[in-house]
Parts: structure tokens; C-alpha cells; sequence
């Protein structure tokens, strides 16, 4: 037993709740021993010797002595491999139907012996022996992934070239490995959550959704929202990789070094290794905005948050009820602070279960909504994964009739503990399943929520030793396949979402859906957003609340936040005033923390965090319609509200190295103080024009410059020529310009909010310019720009270039 895990067992076993862990804990145990294969016999495999090819649209099959691989350049440009016949479907994260091949992608014999498949944005070659290069249509090699291996048990068929675990899409199959080889320059970034980051370190990263127990630092890892997705950038270029598999499996990063001129340079190397299922990948290649467009094609675009949950909001437990529900509200409007949601946590539950509530204290649930409402401010439910398993509760009773819940490899009922005690699991890869669960939120609905927050759903039960989830023989649907919880566990919260997704769309079709989950995978994007979990109370926390955000929305899933203050500790006011004006700029801008963390609210930490913190708010509120625009802007392109530094430049390796700022959308510039006692900080700039948006003084890029922060404000500086849609002092949008220096061009784009619907939004796209007599606006298609606009910055006064 790890030390870890006997902390959690002291704890755990000296109340019911933890006695019940226990032994469902040693349950599981057993019922993996009992369930699952024990160690055998393994013989390695490798491809062996090319012995020919096959052309088919968009590339080809490639025959070895022991596999075979199958190439595929999709019409938008993505890569697909799948060896031993894996095809790319069935897939959870591929959204509709696999994108067409590209018809004048052509497979040809190489130089070496191997083949390759040329197409107009991407070349692939494979060797003689199995090692797979993408190239640029110049040539230069982005990846190299030497020839896999295999582990099979040692009284299999090693030999067949196309097994049924192939054609099945991954449902079984050996453990496997490969080694990839990168430019020596390279950086790595993604594999969802990662604490540490956005960099992604030499080290090993399990893939695999984890509750790290309460809370969670940047040394902490796995998280609870894990995916097999490196975005690689380097001088020669990005790219994307996605290894289409949800077994458990471990991504080791090593970065490479550069010889100093001497050719000596070592490559930056990547291993996979997964537990099973099928070796299939997509790589994507091009600049980072067309890299993450290319992804969002294949798995489907971001969904569109409503307005409303852009702005400030509030999280309490509910075991208040009403009174401090409206007590809460009250106080927000009494020092006339912003706030758009009030989020309610299991405390509003009749002890704990889920779609319930303590009618004792909400008498009148859908009423104090509909009174909130009236206030433009808007209920959030938690919802947790489990269920009680109590005969007699409606939920459960309910799911039992619909067959609904995971059992094990005897058919019976696989139990775990959760906060109401004993509970069962639906199986979210069983339509029918999703179907029962997607019903469920008429419940929701009824007592006027207008969005729900996922949480427990990686799964988690309880346990004070091993790993604290369902037991891995556990039997799933997987969408009639059939399989176990090794396959299941990581898609376990996708399919959640999937089936709340569809059942608010048929529930309120006029409404869009508003969730957000504690965990997921690759294509959660399409349903909602994350949020950081239970980050520790601290600076280190305060770090990886932005590290997580950034990483995120490089694997596809804009919308995210952290719990402002972190969820377990009780901040300082500074700590808490510098976590509060970094949440301002990320898309989920929220407060929450645990019952024993104490208040967040920003009045509980003095009047001095109160007025810087209300400022940050009122900033918030100024830039909703940049917001909106980002929103429907990563709906469109995929593009993460909150940007690396390299996001436009990522040739620039100073960016790239650049951990402690990021862009919102185009635009901005933000630089949060992350640091106990900071009052000023240094700001590495990219190439262009800058504007301190608190002084107007301009700054040139690149090169970095130290900026005042005092407790009041973090740095934010915008971008010369950025056309920027804020809120006006009557309500409506206007424009606020950052003059360009003469010669230069800027502009924007304004996606106005068509409300909570499906209407088709208006988008707007403006050209700035300056002239003689001032700098001129022009909307595309318009003899009017048909916004008040304000001109802010001037260039003028900028440091002439200097070198840096």
C-alpha cells in the first residue's frame, strides 16, 4: 500500500461512508481477481519486412510479414493510421461520419524500398520496416514513428496482418508501444488537464481520468480529464497527434537539444504505450489556427455557451437552502457587484442523491428560480454520476427497469461508494442507458436550472486503497461491442455528457444546452466545458489554474476555469484578489470551493480585495461581447478563447517557453501575477505593436518589458490595430480601436448575441486604418460602421525597434 493510500484509509474508515469504502474497495478486489486474465506468457511483435501495397482512396495499405498498415489522407488534410486493419470507426471522438479521403492523395513506391502517399498538404512515407514519416510538401519531416511493437500472449496468432480486434475498432488487441522521433527544437503540449504546464516536461503522463483525492497541485498527475493528444510545435512546423484509443496508457516526453551548428542535434522523442485495444492515430499538420481547425473537423465543434454563462458567478453548497440562496444574491446586488449564475452543490440534494432535492430546505425550488430569473441571474445544478442503490428511490428504480446500470462479469450490479453511501453506475457506452439518463433532466428542468455541472463522473468511488473507480472487469455496453472498464473508463464521462446533451436539446429544442464536466475525452468539446476540479489553495494552484485553462483549449475544449481561491484552503486576500483577476480573462469565471475552505465571496477578504476584485468584475462585464465573439468564434474555427503566447507566431522560441501569460482571442495580451508580493513583472511581447490598455503607453515586440501591477489590476495590453467589441455605458456594443502605426492595417470581428437559441448569429468584420486626419473604421459590406467607436493607443509615442 502506497503512503498515499494508507493517508486515505486512516481517514476514510472512521466514519460509515468509509467503512462502506472499504469494503467496497476490497470488493473490487476480488471481483478484478476473479474477472479479469492474470499475467501470462507474451511473445513481441513487429511489422516486419514490407512485402507490398494496395492503392485505395486518399492512400493506400501497406503489407508487411506480420501487419499491415493502412494510410489515409483525409480531404481537409488530416492523416490516418491504423495498423493491423484498424479503421478510424467506430470512434468516440470522431463527431458524424469519418471525413472523406482525399481523392488526389496518390500512394507510390519510395526510394527505400517502403511506399508514400503524396498529397497537397501532407506527405507520408513508409519505410520497408514500418517507421512512418509526415512531411511538408517541401519535405521536411514534422514525425517520425519508428515501427511498433506488440505484446500478445504467447499461444496466440502473432502473424495475422489484419486481426478482428482491427476490424472491430479497438475492442481488444495486445498492449503495444511506439516511439516517435520529433524536431529537435520541439515543444510539446496537451494530453488534456496536466497540472504542470502548459509546457509539457520531460516525464511520463498516465492516460487515464483520475479524482486525485480532494486536491491537486501542479506535481499531481493524472487529473481528471486525460486524452492521447500532443500538439507539437516547432521551427519547421505544428502538428497535431491523436491516438484514437481509450485503454489506459502511459505518453513519455523527451525534448530534444540542438547541436550548436555542429549537426550533432538529438530529436525530441515521444513513447506511447496503451494496455490494448488498437494502434490508430490522425496527425494533423499546418499553422496552430489551422491545426486546431482541422481537429475541431474531425471531432466536432465547441458548443456555444449562452451569454449568460460568460459572466461572474457563484457557487454555494445549499445546505443553506433558500434563505442563503437569496441571502448570497442579496449580497452581490447590496454592493452592486456583477452576477449572472448561482451554481448549487450536493447540499441541495435530499441526503446526497442525485436528482433530488431537500424539500425542507427549498420548499419552493422552481419559484426561488423563477425569482432569480427576474433578476437576470440563472440556476446551475451538480450532477454526480451515481446513483443510490436504495429500492424505492425513484432514480433507481427506474434504472433497474431499464437495465441501465454496469454490472459485472456475473451480471450482477457493480456497487461503489459515493457521497449518498452505496451506489450503482449507469453504463454511459449503452444507448439505451444514455436514453434513460438523458430523460432524467426533465426533473432538472422542472424545478427551473437552466445548466448543469457534471462532477464524480471519471467514475469514482470511493476506496482507501487501490484505484478509486469501478472495478476493471466491470462489463460495458460499449455501444453494443462489448467490453470492459480498461476500455470504458475514459469515455465513461463523454458519454455522460452525451446523453445530458441530447436530453436538454429534446427537452427545451429552443434553448442550447449549457453543461460543463469534471472529466471527459477527446470530442467533449461538442457537449460543453471543463472546469479545473479541486486545485489546492496556493500559488502553486494559482499556476496550474492557468496551465490547465491553456491546455485544455489546445486539445480542443475552450471553456474552462478554475475555483477562484483554489477548493480546499482558505487564500490569503492577495492570493485569492490575483486568482479572481486571472479568472476574469478565462472563459468559466466563477468562485466555489469546499464546505470547510470558508467564503469566497470577494466581500469575505476585506474591503480592499472587494474593490479591486468588483473592478476586475465590472471588466468582465465590459467585455462580454468579446466573449460572445470568442465563443462563436471557437465554434466556427476552433480556436481557444485563452491562446498560448505563440499562438500567431509559433517559430518565435521564446513564446513557446512562455508559461506565465496568454492571449484572449487576437486581440489581448493578458500577464497575471502569479507570484506572492508582486507589484510590477516582466511581459514577453510578440512581434507588432502593444498598448498597456491602464496607461495607453505602446510597446514594441518582440522582447519582453516590465509592467506595473499594482493589487488594483494585472497587466493587459491590445494589439495595435485591434478592433475590440465592448460594452457601452447604455448597454449596447461598441467599438474600442487601438490605433495601428501608419502603413499598418488592423481589425476585428463582432458576433453580436442572437440570444439562448439556435438563431443564426450576425457577424460583422472591420477594417482599421490610419489616415492624416485621424484612423478610420470600415465594416465589411457597410457604408456605416454602424457602432459608436472609441480610438484608444497612441503609436507615436512607441520606442523606436530596437534589437533584442
Amino acid at each position: 500500500m502506497q503512503a498515499r493510500d494508507l493517508v486515505r484509509s486512516v481517514k476514510a474508515v472512521g466514519s460509515v461512508r468509509g467503512r462502506l469504502s472499504l469494503r467496497s474497495a476490497w470488493r473490487t478486489r476480488r471481483t478484478d481477481a476473479r474477472g479479469l486474465p492474470g499475467p501470462g506468457a507474451e511473445r513481441a511483435r513487429v511489422p516486419g519486412p514490407a512485402e507490398g501495397a494496395d492503392p485505395q482512396p486518399g492512400g493506400g495499405v501497406v503489407r508487411f510479414a506480420r501487419s499491415s498498415l493502412r494510410v489515409r489522407v483525409a480531404a481537409g488534410g488530416a492523416v490516418f493510421c491504423g495498423w493491423d486493419g484498424a479503421a478510424p470507426e467506430p470512434s468516440y471522438a470522431l463527431a458524424g461520419a469519418c471525413p472523406d479521403a482525399d481523392d488526389r492523395a496518390v500512394l507510390e513506391p519510395d526510394t527505400d524500398g517502403g511506399w508514400r502517399v503524396v498529397s497537397e498538404r501532407v506527405t507520408v512515407a513508409v519505410s520497408r520496416t514500418g517507421a512512418v514519416e509526415v512531411r511538408t510538401p517541401g519535405g521536411v519531416v514534422l514525425r517520425r514513428d519508428l515501427p511498433p511493437r506488440w505484446w500478445e500472449p504467447a499461444g496466440g496468432d502473432a502473424g495475422r496482418a489484419d486481426g478482428d480486434a482491427g476490424r472491430a475498432g479497438g475492442t481488444a488487441g495486445p498492449r503495444w508501444e511506439q516511439h516517435a522521433q520529433v524536431a529537435a527544437d520541439a515543444r510539446f503540449f496537451g494530453l488534456g488537464g496536466r497540472a504542470a504546464g502548459p509546457l509539457l516536461r520531460d516525464g511520463a503522463y498516465r492516460l487515464w481520468n483520475t479524482d486525485p483525492g480532494g486536491r491537486f497541485g501542479p506535481q499531481d498527475d493524472p487529473l481528471y480529464l486525460t486524452m492521447p493528444v500532443q500538439l507539437v510545435v516547432a521551427d519547421a512546423g505544428t502538428h497535431l497527434v491523436f491516438h484514437d484509443n481509450t485503454w489506459d496508457g502511459e505518453v513519455t516526453l523527451r525534448q530534444g537539444a540542438e547541436g550548436g551548428g555542429s549537426g550533432h542535434d538529438r530529436p525530441g522523442r515521444s513513447r506511447i504505450a496503451m494496455s490494448g485495444g488498437a494502434l490508430r492515430y490522425w496527425v494533423i499538420v499546418g499553422a496552430p489556427p489551422r491545426v486546431l481547425r482541422g481537429w475541431t473537423a474531425l471531432t466536432g465543434a465547441p458548443a456555444v455557451p449562452p451569454a449568460w454563462a460568460l459572466g461572474p458567478q457563484h457557487a454555494v453548497w445549499g445546505s443553506g437552502g433558500e434563505r442563503e440562496v437569496r441571502q448570497v444574491l442579496a449580497d452581490y446586488r447590496a454592493r452592486h457587484l456583477p452576477l449572472t449564475a448561482l451554481h448549487l452543490d450536493i447540499g441541495h440534494y435530499r441526503g446526497h442523491r442525485v436528482f433530488s432535492v431537500d424539500t425542507a430546505r427549498f420548499p419552493d425550488l422552481p419559484g426561488l428560480a423563477a425569482e432569480l430569473r427576474g433578476q437576470g441571474v440563472r440556476l446551475v445544478s451538480i450532477i454526480d454520476a451515481a446513483v443510490q442503490a436504495e429500492p424505492g428511490d425513484p432514480v433507481y428504480d427506474s434504472g433497474v427497469a431499464a437495465d441501465a446500470f454496469v454490472r459485472d462479469t456475473r451480471g450482477q450490479q457493480v456497487r461503489g461508494v459515493v457521497w449518498p453511501g452505496e451506489a450503482v453506475y449507469p453504463d454511459f457506452t449503452d444507448p439505451r442507458a444514455r436514453a434513460w439518463w438523458a430523460g432524467l433532466y426533465a426533473e432538472r428542468l422542472e424545478h427551473g436550472f437552466a445548466g448543469v455541472w457534471h462532477d464524480m463522473n471519471e467514475p469514482v468511488s470511493f476506496a482507501p486503497f487501490g484505484d478509486p473507480t469501478l472495478p476493471h472487469s466491470a462489463r460495458h455496453a460499449l455501444e453494443g461491442r462489448g467490453g470492459d472498464h480498461r476500455e470504458a473508463h475514459n469515455v465513461y464521462a463523454l458519454g455522460m455528457a452525451r446523453a445530458a446533451y441530447e436530453g436538454l436539446r429534446a427537452l427545451r429544442p429552443d434553448e442550447r444546452p449549457f453543461l460543463f464536466s469534471r472529466s471527459g475525452w477527446a470530442g467533449l468539446q461538442r457537449y460543453g466545458g471543463t472546469w479545473s476540479g479541486d486545485v489546492a489553495t496556493g500559488w502553486p494552484g494559482l499556476r496550474a489554474s492557468l496551465s490547465l485553462a491553456l491546455g485544455l483549449g489546445l486539445c480542443g475544449i475552450p471553456y474552462s476555469g478554475p475555483d477562484i481561491g483554489g477548493f480546499t484552503g482558505r487564500p490569503s486576500p492577495e492570493l485569492y484578489l490575483r486568482w479572481f483577476q486571472l479568472a476574469a480573462y478565462l472563459p468559466l469565471f466563477r468562485t466555489h470551493s469546499a464546505t470547510t475552505a470558508g467564503h469566497r465571496e470577494p466581500w469575505a477578504f476585506g474591503a480592499e480585495v472587494l474593490r479591486h476584485a468588483a473592478a476586475a468584475m465590472r471588466e468582465r462585464q465590459r467585455l462580454l461581447p468579446y466573449f460572445v465573439t470568442l465563443a462563436r468564434l471557437a465554434w466556427r474555427t476552433g480556436a481557444p478563447y485563452a491562446r498560448p503566447l505563440w499562438w500567431r507566431w509559433p517559430q518565435d522560441r521564446a513564446l513557446r517557453d512562455c508559461e506565465d501569460a496568454f492571449l484572449l482571442g487576437d486581440a489581448l495580451l493578458v500577464a497575471p501575477v502569479l507570484a506572492e508580493g508582486a507589484r510590477r513583472r516582466s511581459v514577453r511581447l510578440p512581434r507588432g505593436l502593444w498598448y498597456d490598455t491602464a496607461t495607453g503607453r505602446p510597446h514594441r515586440g518582440p522582447g519582453s518589458v516590465v509592467l506595473d501591477a499594482p493589487l488594483s489590476r494585472v497587466p493587459v495590453l491590445a494589439r495595435a490595430g485591434a478592433v475590440l467589441p465592448v460594452a457601452g455605458e447604455d448597454g449596447g456594443v461598441e467599438l474600442e480601436v487601438w490605433a495601428p502605426a501608419p502603413g499598418r492595417t488592423g481589425g476585428g470581428v463582432l458576433v453580436e448575441d442572437p440570444g439562448d437559441g439556435w438563431a443564426k448569429a450576425r457577424v460583422s468584420r472591420f477594417t482599421v486604418r490610419t489616415r492624416e486626419d485621424g484612423v478610420a473604421v470600415e465594416r465589411e459590406g457597410a457604408a456605416e460602421v454602424g457602432f459608436p467607436v472609441r480610438v484608444r493607443g497612441d503609436w507615436a509615442a512607441a520606442p523606436s525597434r530596437r534589437r533584442r
